[in-house]
């Protein structure tokens, strides 16, 4: 017999799965910015080094993601999301004991693999799962909370760094795994339950394009190059524009403030229309405030910021909304796996990439990141509702 969800539970649901996911992203995609420079310098690296460790993680995120995808559609996402926080557990506690670069590199491979099985694409496989396709308002809901992961983690990282060091501040996260996400991630449903009221078939329709597939892995692939690049040179790129370092800091800052905006927006109003709808608003946010920048320089810092910031928030949610919107929730886990491949690939050298074009442009390398937010409106555009 099938167990309903009940209005509380559904609030337990999306509070713990957001509250763990924050400690996925904030111990994992977070930690570098803190800790890689403490790590090199400990084992006589270069944070070069470091930072491509934390690429090759995203590549093995990339690899693994479908199977963690097809492994939820069919057994729910309860069981893989707890395996992430063993596994994210195994590799920070390799981080933590590294004697060599090797070690290194084998921790940041395991990283990866928990990352493949335990980022947004679980969640939103796991709501898809529970919710059909009634799971728009859970994913808005876990983003909400899991977007304060950088405002959590980065401190809390640094916390641990100045009171023990790099080392125990991998091991801090792990035990944070064990003892904290781990036990949220065991109060998500088996795979069993669904919402009150949803027992009408689901009709999925026929099979999606092959061309759709392919416009919306462009432009989730579009959307993690834009967002990875800004992430890495968002201080220079303000200050080439003409930014003092003090303004270039506080615009930054207010980047996480804007896409939790954003995402309220997207859970209040926006949430009335399509979400392919808020995706193209969203998409077109990047090029706006690129065309903000070069036009009048420094002083269009913190316009820049927020604008980037709320099309970011957005698109994040997009990730998981506009595949179960289009395609229905047959397969989604699976697809949101492959759809998303793509992307972490891209986003492994979306700093090398970006970093270069603006050693060698200045400014007119914010170009190079509208042209693409753009031809991703293009794609978007060139979808259609199912």
């Amino acid at each position: 017999m099938i167990a309903r969800l009940t209005p509380a539970r559904r609030g337990l649901i999306v509070t713990a799965l957001g509250s763990s996911l924050t400690v996925s992203w904030a111990s994992s995609y977070y930690i570098p910015a803190v800790l890689a420079v403490p790590m090199a310098e400990d084992l006589g690296l270069s944070p070069v080094w470091v930072f491509g460790a934390f690429s090759m993680a995203l590549v093995v995120s990339a690899m693994v993601g479908p199977w963690a995808g097809a492994r939820i559609d069919r057994i729910g996402g309860r069981g893989v999301l707890m395996l992430s926080n063993l596994v994210f557990a195994v590799g920070l506690g390799l981080l933590a004991v590294a004697p060599s670069p090797t070690v290194l590199f084998a921790g940041w491979a395991v990283i990866g693999l928990g990352m493949g099985i335990g980022l947004y694409e679980a969640g939103f496989a796991t709501l898809a799962g529970i919710y059909g396709k009634e799971a728009r308002g859970p994913i808005t809901g876990i983003t909400l909370i899991a977007g304060f992961a950088s405002t959590v983690g980065w401190p809390l990282s640094g916390l641990m760094l100045a009171t023990w060091g790099w080392r125990e501040a991998c091991l801090g996260w792990a035990l944070i795994h064990l003892f904290l996400a781990l036990p949220l991630n065991a109060c998500l449903p088996k795979g069993t339950e669904k919402p009150v009221g949803s027992d009408m078939p689901r009709d999925d329709g026929p099979p999606p394009s092959r061309l759709a597939l392919t416009l919306l892995a462009f432009v989730f692939a579009a959307t993690w190059f834009n967002s990875t690049a800004m992430a890495a040179h968002l201080p220079g790129l303000l200050q080439t524009a003409g930014a003092s370092t003090a303004v270039a800091i506080a615009a930054g800052a207010l980047i996480g403030p804007a896409q939790v905006a954003a995402r309220v927006l997207e859970f209040s109003l926006l949430r009335r229309f399509h979400p392919l709808a808020s995706t193209r608003l969203a998409a077109a946010a990047h090029p706006v405030a690129a065309l903000a920048l070069v036009t009048f320089g420094g002083p269009a810092a913190y316009v820049f910021a927020i604008l980037h910031g709320a099309g970011n928030g957005i698109l994040t949610i997009a990730k998981g909304t506009l595949p179960l919107a289009l395609f229905g929730p047959a397969g989604y886990g699976q697809r949101i796996g492959w759809l998303n491949a793509p992307a972490r690939i891209l986003q492994a050298a979306a700093p090398l990439i970006f970093g270069a074009a603006l050693s060698a442009w200045g400014l007119s390398a914010i170009w190079l990141t509208a042209g693409i937010g753009m031809a991703s409106m293009v794609a978007l555009v060139m979808l259609r509702r199912s």
